[in-house]
């Protein structure tokens, strides 16, 4: 169970760092915006440069996941990020939610794996 760990840690890491990079100096081919809504919301975040600091928020946790330091913080910082794909998935532009599933899924296993660093969060009333 360990590797398979590091393995999800590992891919966790590199997506979000090599794609967070990607906002700031466009390492991929520049696609058009997708249609309708979709394309309208990514137009929102890049007018604003709000996606900046969305390239921020999985930049920091790509390099915390890929050294293995402050690995429960890296997953709660990268958390609304993949909740924020997933929305896009279902809700505006269904390309994108088979990513956004796998990465879900690589989260749920580094999670499962430091679920102690979060236990008292989930603890029903502070004592």
């Amino acid at each position: 169970m360990k590797i398979v760990v590091l393995i999800c840690r590992i891919l966790l890491g590199l997506v979000f760092l090599v794609f967070g990079l990607d906002k700031f100096f466009h390492i991929f081919p520049q696609q058009p915006p997708p249609p309708g809504a979709a394309g309208q919301f990514m137009g929102a975040l890049i007018g604003t440069r709000y996606i900046w600091f969305v390239g921020l928020c999985e930049v920091i946790p790509g390099i915390l996941l890929l050294i293995n330091r402050y690995v429960p913080l890296a997953l709660v910082i990268v958390g609304p990020v993949i909740v924020n794909i997933l929305l896009v998935g279902i809700l505006m532009y269904q390309m994108a939610l088979g990513s956004g599933v796998v990465v879900a899924i690589l989260w749920f296993v580094v999670f499962f794996s430091h679920r102690a660093a979060f236990a008292g969060i989930f603890q029903p009333k502070a004592a």
